[in-house]
């Protein structure tokens, strides 16, 4: 039915598709949340944070889960919240979708976005900035270490995010310009309007 999906069409050339969730990747500190609030302003669609997911799934915060349960036991977790957001999105609103700076990194979810055919959109910025980023909010990162185990961290991680299909600058550019190269990158439509719902 007309209006009943929001659609996005294919960059040029490409055949029309109906997309119901943009994934952002990239390390911790790229912008992701920031973003990822002010795409979905943009396009009228749900902003979501995975790890916030996986903290009301698990009652706990992440630092929490790492320091009690473990990675492991996190990756599962991320693993099963990856899996119900996207489910999710594919019968009721569209979203943005942000995940943890290791989400894409584990081939099960890789897998698992590459099989929904989900666009991914890789955040990138200078590895100095990331830290000067990451040194300045008050987010616990369970991940954040030493100076040289965060920059160690991001070159291991960098290879697997150019994966995604869009890459993006992030580094000292304004959240509105970034916005604006991901909706013409994907040729994404803005939100329906309410009547037409």
């Amino acid at each position: 039915m007309p209006g009943s999906r929001r659609d996005v069409e294919a960059p040029a050339g490409g055949r029309p598709a109906t997309v119901r969730v943009v994934v952002l990747v990239g390390f911790m500190g790229a912008g992701k949340t920031s973003v990822g609030r002010a795409l979905g302003r943009r396009l009228g669609w749900t902003f979501e944070d995975l790890d916030d997911r996986v903290e009301a799934r698990e009652r706990r915060k992440i630092a929490e889960i790492f320091r009690e349960s473990g990675e492991t036991k996190f990756r599962r977790a991320e693993h099963r919240a990856l899996r119900e957001a996207l489910a999710e999105a594919e019968t009721g609103q569209a979203r943005i979708l942000a995940v943890g700076g290791g989400a894409f990194v584990q081939p099960a979810n890789a897998s698992l976005l590459d099989r929904a055919e989900t666009p991914t959109v890789f955040l990138d910025a200078p590895v100095d900035e990331l830290w000067r980023r990451c040194v300045a909010d008050t987010i616990d990162r369970p991940l954040r270490r030493k100076e040289d185990e965060f920059r160690q961290l991001y070159e291991e991680r960098r290879p697997r995010y150019l994966y995604a299909r869009l890459r993006v600058e992030t580094g000292s550019r304004e959240i509105e310009r970034i916005v604006d190269e991901i909706v013409n990158s994907l040729g994404l439509s803005h939100a329906v309007p309410d009547e037409e719902k």
